[in-house]
């Protein structure tokens, strides 16, 4: 049951559900993965890596109430549950334990890379049924982008 209605067809709406579901879930847990790395980080640039791991968990936590809001928008219920985003997100296992601050620079360098490349293939998706949520997409993939260039640029 759907108590808000779409202007989209059902076969987009279906289509842009899913893609904003996907964005959901991999900017819920790149927001858990930079804070677990956070709260760990040790070593000679742990400052410098802290402060920037707390950028990335703000502007996951905005994109992703955003784009859950945009799936509510449209009749599509989202799901942030930790189950949903534990079984679906694209990142990979962070270590346990303490991380030194090199390994936590590649853990976000990997984690940034698999979620931007998703989004990447979400933005051309949605390029006909629903240029709304493809704009926000792109602005996510943007902000993602940048850390990305940052952390590669701390790995070099």
């Amino acid at each position: 049951m759907s108590v808000v209605k779409s202007s989209l067809p059902e076969e987009d709406l279906k289509l842009v559900g899913e893609v904003l579901q996907g964005a959901l879930v991999d900017l819920v847990d790149l927001s858990l993965v930079a804070k677990q790395v956070h709260w760990n980080i040790v070593g000679p640039r742990f400052r410098s890596v802290h402060l920037q791991l707390d950028d990335v968990v703000t502007t996951a936590r905005q994109h992703s109430d955003t784009v859950a809001e945009r799936a509510s928008a449209i009749g599509v219920t989202p799901d942030g549950r930790a189950a949903t985003v534990a079984g679906t997100s694209a990142i990979g296992p962070v270590p346990n334990g303490w991380i030194k601050d090199g390994d936590a620079v590649r853990t976000l360098v990997d984690a940034l890379g698999a979620v931007v490349t998703r989004m990447r293939e979400r933005v051309e998706v949605t390029d006909k049924p629903d240029p709304v949520t493809q704009d926000i997409l792109i602005q996510v993939t943007a902000d993602l982008e940048k850390h990305a260039w940052m952390f590669q640029a701390e790995s070099a």
